[in-house]
């Protein structure tokens, strides 16, 4: 199975179409299955208009309503139409995280997704995990800032509802996240205590732990992407640009392929370069019909296109002291056709 890729915009649209758009055809040329990004209404997930939130930008530290800034990033009804129609024009999957049930059903009156998106934020939210789960569609879940039993109790909530499609997410809740955090160990501890896909979701600089992911089993990554990291907004400074979004692609397609197969033999290649590059048994002189084998006689080389009719140096001890059927030259094979 090919390593499913979403390239997450989040807010990093800052509220505009137009930059949304741009993004997925950056996503698209990077080579992403999906792009990814967040329906929300503010008023509906934020309880207190004072409070305020702090973050980098433009390489200066913002505070401000928490209300007020993610009201820049609402899309319109209409807006969101747009977006969709583009994504299927372009031929990249859409999906988005709806942050309240009432974003879900709108979500799904305009379009089908092709999974349900649960942030780490929300993992011990269990009513609306069982109602994202009765809806029958395939849940992936960030396991972000989780301990075990928390992982367990929203993974047990959705199958509650009768729904088996899980992939839960490793994600260490920082941003960006030190490597000492990244602990990509936990992948095949997920996936093994609970019985579910295994994905990685990416707050680190670069594509290392990513590719460290699929090698412990991660089959979905997902990567925070911007156009621009000097845009202004929250999460641009530490998103990876599209250049760098093409290289960390291009990086876990290059992984997924070298990971190979469980099978410890020879590449056809390989089995070519055995002809060339491995050492077999030749006459280290002249030896004439009726002399016997031995260390003296003897020696080891390559020789030019070798068959498997010549003789590896571990194999002398079976021919020691057997007697040549016809003259050898010097450097000529020695095969068993020519011993007695």
């Amino acid at each position: 199975m090919s390593v499913f890729i979403i390239a997450e915009v989040g807010v990093n649209h800052n509220g505009n179409v137009n930059i949304a758009k741009k993004m997925i055809d950056e996503a698209k040329n990077s080579g992403a299955n999906c792009v990814k990004f967040q329906t929300f209404k503010a008023e509906e997930f934020i309880s207190d208009p004072n409070q305020t939130y702090t973050y980098k930008s433009q390489d200066k530290e913002v505070t401000e309503s928490m209300l007020k800034m993610f009201k820049r990033y609402e899309f319109t009804d209409d807006e969101w139409v747009e977006i969709i129609n583009y994504c299927k024009s372009k031929n990249i999957i859409f999906s988005s995280t709806a942050q309240n049930k009432s974003d879900l059903e709108f979500l799904l009156s305009i379009t089908d997704l092709p999974f349900l998106k649960i942030g780490s934020d929300d993992l011990t939210n269990l009513d609306s995990i069982k109602y994202y789960a009765s809806k029958k569609i395939p849940i992936i879940i960030s396991a972000g800032m989780a301990y075990a039993y928390e992982i367990e109790d929203a993974v047990r909530a959705i199958r509650e509802v009768g729904n088996e499609d899980i992939t839960v997410l490793h994600c260490t809740s920082s941003y960006p996240t030190d490597k000492q955090d990244v602990n990509l160990k936990k992948i095949p501890i997920i996936k093994d205590a609970f019985n579910v896909k295994v994905g990685f979701s990416d707050h680190t600089i670069g594509s290392t732990s990513a590719v460290g992911a699929v090698c412990f089993g991660a089959i979905v990554i997902e990567k925070h992407f911007t156009l621009d990291n000097k845009m202004e907004g929250p999460d641009h400074w530490f998103s990876i640009n599209p250049k760098e979004l093409k290289q960390y692609i291009d990086d876990i397609r290059f992984i997924e392929q070298a990971i190979g197969k469980p099978e410890l033999k020879p590449t056809l290649q390989e089995i070519e370069m055995r002809k060339m590059a491995r050492r077999k048994i030749v006459a280290k002189t002249n030896i004439f019909i009726g002399e016997k084998i031995t260390k003296d006689n003897i020696d080891y080389k390559r020789i030019d296109n070798c068959d498997d009719s010549g003789l590896d140096p571990k194999n002398f001890l079976f021919i020691e002291n057997r007697i040549v059927t016809r003259d050898i030259k010097k450097d000529e094979t020695i095969t068993l056709r020519v011993l007695k």
